[in-house]
């Protein structure tokens, strides 16, 4: 648990596009944003791309959209839609 208040943290929501379902690329975000204490989800979407909200402190937040516009060793990420969103999270979660 972090003492910051949610006015000191970053959410953004993300739309990763590319060859990023069938990589690991949901297992692989869990584990860097659990290793940047990120907080929010990952899920694949029905057209192919990967959906997630980060939330966490703002340099960590920056660095989990760095490592989502690679992603894992066998995806193929052609671009990252990024947005501002609002909300709180307490861990990191894949959902279906």
């Amino acid at each position: 648990m972090t003492s910051q208040s949610s006015s000191n943290l970053k959410t953004l929501h993300l739309v990763i596009h590319g060859r990023v379902q069938g990589v690991f690329f949901r297992q692989s975000m869990q584990h860097e944003a659990e290793s940047l204490a990120i907080s929010g989800w990952v899920r694949n979407r029905s057209n192919g791309t990967v959906e997630a909200v980060v939330h966490g402190d703002p340099a960590a937040v920056d660095a989990i959209v760095r490592w989502a516009q690679r992603g894992p060793q066998l995806a193929q990420v052609e671009r990252v839609d990024i947005d501002p969103t609002d909300g709180a999270y307490t861990n990191f979660e894949i959902i279906n």
